[in-house]
């Protein structure tokens, strides 16, 4: 106990003698405290220095990462917004393209405004990379049946083959089994368009069978339905004729023609309701037949039984008016008038001729119906 009192005495001892010293140095002026006050400084400035350059350091730091979160919320913000501007841009890029083929398919529209017509949807297609045959979203609840004329482009496009309720299969003009009767624009020659899959790469048709007996048919003319096709309605543009070349008979041309159809890039399609009201004339080749070569002649000529029954009826009618005759001479003997036979004989002979061109006339009108 002494012991911490001599101790706090000492210290008080101490600090006393420190502030007389303190208040002695204040006393005698600032010659003696500026030695003290220019070491001091340079002692405590550096310190000073160093704290205000961590301190100015630590405040940056936080700050940054404050904005460097901030940063990176802005940041996925935006690359949301750009994100959803990129889809939007893509879907108006599709709706361009979509309203472009739209306006064409209205101007073709336009263009065949006789016919009745609807849109339709492209909704799949067989294999490969052309169009050959595809299905269609409109079927016989729109009006859509078979043998009705599909087109796209700038023309034909193919031919319904068969019809559900809300679809319809269609036959492009491109496919293997696809023969078109057609003709030129500017001559009215008649020809045949067929697909050929030799010919698909090339994005090209057939040409067969060209009539052009005064050589006026060239390349880059335009080939459309001609007016006896069987199926397709007249006047619908096929395309333009590529090559051109004589046949071996030297009586017909064949060749290629470009489509007025892209058939890789098939989307929508016009479907014209309006069916073709086909009559077969005497002697018609059916375009099937045409584009294969087969001889489908048909000759008319009377029938036969209808010829054979005029004869056998004109050959009854002379028999009896014979029969008339000779009853008329048997009379004329047992009653002595000979006049009465002689006439007898005249007007059954007269009505058996009569008879009988009579019916014979009737046997080759019957034979032309």
């Amino acid at each position: 106990m002494n012991q911490k009192r001599k101790q706090g005495k000492t210290t008080l001892i101490i600090l006393s003698l420190i502030c007389i010293v303190l208040i002695g140095i204040s006393i005698i002026g600032s010659s003696v405290t500026s030695p003290v006050t220019g070491f001091t400084g340079m002692i405590i400035t550096p310190i000073q220095k160093g704290m205000n350059q961590l301190g100015a350091f630590l405040s940056g730091f936080s700050s940054n990462m404050t904005d460097a979160a901030q940063l990176r919320e802005e940041n996925t913000q935006l690359q949301n917004q750009v994100d959803t501007l990129k889809a939007e841009n893509s879907k108006l890029v599709l709706n361009k393209e979509e309203l472009n083929r739209l306006q064409e398919l209205l101007e073709l529209k336009e263009q065949y405004s006789d016919y009745d017509a609807i849109g339709a949807h492209v909704i799949s297609k067989g294999s490969g990379n052309w169009f050959t045959t595809f299905t269609i979203d409109k079927g016989s609840n729109d009006g859509v049946k078979v043998d009705c004329n599909v087109m796209a482009g700038a023309g034909l496009c193919g031919i319904v083959t068969d019809v559900g309720p809300n679809w319809a299969r269609v036959r492009s003009i491109t496919d293997d089994d696809s023969n078109v009767s057609a003709m030129v624009s500017t001559t009215s020659d008649t020809c045949i368009i067929a697909g050929n899959l030799q010919l698909l790469d090339e994005g090209t048709l057939s040409l067969v069978k060209l009539t052009d007996d005064n050589n006026h048919v060239h390349v880059g003319d335009k080939v459309v339905t001609s007016n006896i096709s069987e199926k397709y309605l007249p006047g619908i543009l096929i395309g333009y004729i590529s090559e051109l070349n004589n046949d071996a008979n030297n009586l017909t041309k064949s060749g290629t023609l470009n489509p007025a159809v892209d058939f890789h890039h098939l989307q929508e399609v016009l479907v014209i309701r309006t069916l073709k009201e086909y009559i077969p004339s005497e002697g018609a080749i059916p375009e099937s037949a045409q584009a294969s070569g087969q001889d489908t002649t048909t000759l008319t000529a009377p029938r036969a039984e209808d010829a054979a029954k005029a004869a056998k009826d004109a050959q009854e009618a002379a028999e009896g008016g014979e029969a008339v005759a000779e009853g008329g001479e048997q009379e004329a003997a047992e009653g002595g008038e000979q006049a009465a036979a002689e006439d007898g004989e005249q007007e059954a002979a007269e009505g058996g001729e009569a008879v009988a061109e009579g019916d014979g006339q009737a046997a080759p009108e019957g034979g032309e119906q």
